[in-house]
C-alpha cells in the first residue's frame, strides 16, 4: 500500500481542489477544451461537485487559477502557504503535460499528497504514475472517489479498500477495480453545486457566449445512452448509462439559485442529452410551472426532440436548446454514429424556432468522411436554418473515444500527442489530416464559416430577433462581448 504514515492522523485532512493554471481563459472542463474563441470561460464543474462531498468531512478548498487570472508562480505560492495535506488536480487532454508540471512542483515544495483527476486519468493513469511524482489517480467520476481517498489517508487506511484509483506501492502501480457509476439514487444526495459555486467561487468569473450572464452550470443526470464516437465524456469520464436525479431534486436546485444566487440570469443544464428522457423533462418542465419559478435555463437536446416537448420547455423558462447538428452529410452522421439525419435537423430547427427557442448549432469540420464537397453542404445548411448561435468546431479524436481508435488505425493522425492539440494560443488545431483533406484545409474551413456567418448581412435579422425577446439587454451585452473577445483574439492570432 502507498507509504500513508507520512499523513498526521487527525480528525480531518486539508483538501485543496486545484483547477491549475495554464494559458488564460483556458476552459479545462468543456467537451472542447481550448481558450475559448468568444470569451467562453466554464466554471470547474466537476471538482465543485467532489467539493461539496469531501468538505462534509474535511476543510476544503476550491481553486480555480484560470478564473483568478493566476499563473502557476502565484497558484504555487498560495498554495504553498495553506499547508494542505491532499491536493486533487484536474486535468485534461491538451493540458495534460501542463498540469503534470503543475502536480511535479507542488508535491516538491508541499508534500502533500497529489491526486490527478479528468478524462486522461482514466486513460493514461499508468503513463501518469511513471511519469509524475503523482501519488494517485482517479480514474472516470471521482466525486465520492475523492471522499474516500481523503478518509482513508486521514485514518492511514488501505487505499486497496477504493474501487476506481490507480497508486504506486514500492514502486509499482496498483490499479484497484472500476468503481461502479454513481447511481440516480446517489445523485440526490450530492450537495447543490450551486451551493458549492456560491461559496468558493465568484460567479461573475465566468461567461459562456450563448446564456445570459452571470450563468451557473449544473447536471441534472449523467452519462449518455448514445453512441456517438466522438464524444469525450460518455467515453472517458461518465458512461454510457444515463443516471438522473429526481424531478423534485432538480427543480428544488432551481428554486435554490433564484433564492440565494438572484444575480443568475441564466442556468445551464450541461447534460449530454438533457432529453434522453423526454418523459422526465415534461415533469420537470409541469415542476417548474406548478410552482411558479421564473428561472431562465438552456440545454443540450438531440435534433430528433418533438415540437410538443420544445413548446413545453419554452413555457417553462427553457431560452435556448443546443443541438449537435454536427455534419450536414447523412454518410458522415451514419459514420459518427449520430442516430439523426439531416432532415431531422432541418425540422427541429424549424420546430424550435416556432416554439420561440433559441437554437444554438454545434457542427464539426473533419468527421470521417469529410471532403471538401460535404464541407460545401454543411455551410450551406448552416445558412439555411439560421442558427441564433453558431459553433464550428474541428472534428478533434481524443485518446480513448472510438474516434481516436479509427483515426489512429487509418493512419489520419497528425499526432499522436494530445498535448499538441492547441496552437500557441490555446485554440484548437486540426490533428487529422486526409489524403484528399489536409489539416490546414480543416482548420480553414471553420474559420471562414464562422466569419461568413457572422460577418453577413443575413445574419442581422437573426441577432435583431435576439435582442428584440424578453431580455434583450442581456443578450445584447452577451453578443457584444463575444463579439469583442472574438475579434482581439482573432487580431492577435493575425497579427503573429
Amino acid at each position: 500500500m502507498l507509504n500513508t504514515t507520512e499523513t498526521k492522523k487527525g480528525e480531518f485532512m486539508y483538501v485543496c481542489m486545484l483547477n491549475p493554471p495554464y494559458m488564460p481563459y483556458f476552459v479545462r472542463s468543456a467537451r472542447w477544451q481550448e481558450v475559448g474563441k468568444g470569451g467562453t470561460l466554464y466554471y470547474p464543474i466537476w471538482l465543485a461537485y467532489a467539493t461539496g462531498i469531501v468538505e462534509q468531512q474535511h476543510p476544503t478548498v476550491l481553486i480555480d487559477a484560470p478564473a483568478k487570472g493566476w499563473d502557476s508562480k502565484t497558484t504555487a505560492s498560495y498554495i504553498a502557504r495553506k499547508s494542505f495535506d491532499l491536493i486533487i488536480i484536474e486535468t485534461s487532454f491538451p493540458s495534460l503535460k501542463n498540469d503534470l508540471t503543475v502536480a511535479d512542483f507542488l508535491k516538491k515544495h508541499t508534500g502533500a499528497k497529489v491526486v490527478i483527476v479528468g478524462p486522461p486519468a482514466s486513460i493514461f493513469d499508468q503513463r501518469i504514475l511513471k511519469s509524475s511524482s503523482v501519488d494517485i489517480v482517479a480514474r472516470y467520476e471521482y466525486d465520492f472517489t475523492i471522499s474516500d481517498v481523503a478518509n482513508v489517508l486521514n485514518s492511514r487506511g488501505d487505499l486497496k479498500s477504493i474501487n476506481g484509483i490507480s497508486y504506486k506501492c514500492n514502486s509499482k502501480i496498483i490499479r484497484n477495480p472500476d468503481r461502479q457509476w454513481i447511481a440516480s439514487e446517489e445523485l440526490d444526495t450530492l450537495p447543490f453545486v450551486s451551493s458549492v459555486y456560491k461559496r468558493h467561487l465568484n460567479i461573475k468569473d465566468y461567461f459562456l457566449s450563448s446564456s445570459m450572464y452571470p450563468e451557473v452550470q449544473i447536471f441534472t443526470g449523467r452519462g449518455c445512452p448514445f453512441q456517438c464516437t466522438f464524444c469525450l465524456w460518455p467515453q472517458t469520464f461518465m458512461g454510457r448509462a444515463y443516471r438522473t436525479r429526481s424531478v423534485k431534486n432538480v427543480v428544488d436546485e432551481l428554486n435554490y439559485i433564484a433564492e440565494e444566487l438572484p444575480e443568475v440570469n441564466e442556468v445551464i443544464i450541461e447534460d449530454d442529452t438533457f432529453t434522453a428522457d423526454i418523459k422526465r423533462v415534461r415533469e420537470i418542465c409541469k415542476e417548474i410551472m406548478n410552482r411558479n419559478l421564473d428561472v431562465t435555463w438552456n440545454c443540450q437536446v438531440r435534433a430528433l426532440l418533438d415540437s410538443e416537448t420544445l413548446k413545453l420547455m419554452a413555457k417553462a423558462g427553457c431560452r435556448l436548446v443546443i443541438v449537435g447538428f454536427e455534419s450536414a452529410d447523412d454518410t458522415l452522421l451514419k459514420n459518427i454514429k449520430k442516430g439523426s439525419s439531416v432532415s431531422d435537423a432541418r425540422k427541429f430547427a424549424e420546430n424550435a424556432h416556432k416554439a420561440g427557442l433559441l437554437v444554438h448549432a454545434d457542427f464539426m469540420i473533419g468527421l470521417p468522411g469529410e471532403s471538401r464537397t460535404t464541407i460545401e453542404k454543411t455551410r450551406k445548411l448552416i445558412k439555411e436554418i439560421k442558427p441564433s448561435v453558431l459553433q464550428v468546431s474541428i472534428a478533434t479524436p481524443f485518446p480513448g473515444t472510438e474516434f481516436y481508435e479509427w483515426a489512429e488505425m487509418n493512419g489520419y493522425l497528425v499526432t499522436n500527442d494530445p498535448n499538441n492539440y492547441l496552437d500557441k494560443f490555446g485554440r484548437q488545431r486540426s490533428v487529422i489530416s486526409y489524403p484528399w483533406l489536409s489539416a490546414e484545409e480543416i482548420s480553414r474551413a471553420v474559420d471562414e464559416i464562422l466569419r461568413e456567418y457572422y460577418f453577413s448581412i443575413s445574419y442581422i435579422p437573426t441577432l435583431l430577433r435576439q435582442v428584440s425577446r424578453r431580455h434583450g439587454l442581456y443578450e445584447l451585452k452577451r453578443l457584444l462581448h463575444s463579439m469583442k473577445v472574438y475579434l482581439s483574439r482573432t487580431l492577435t492570432c493575425r497579427a503573429s
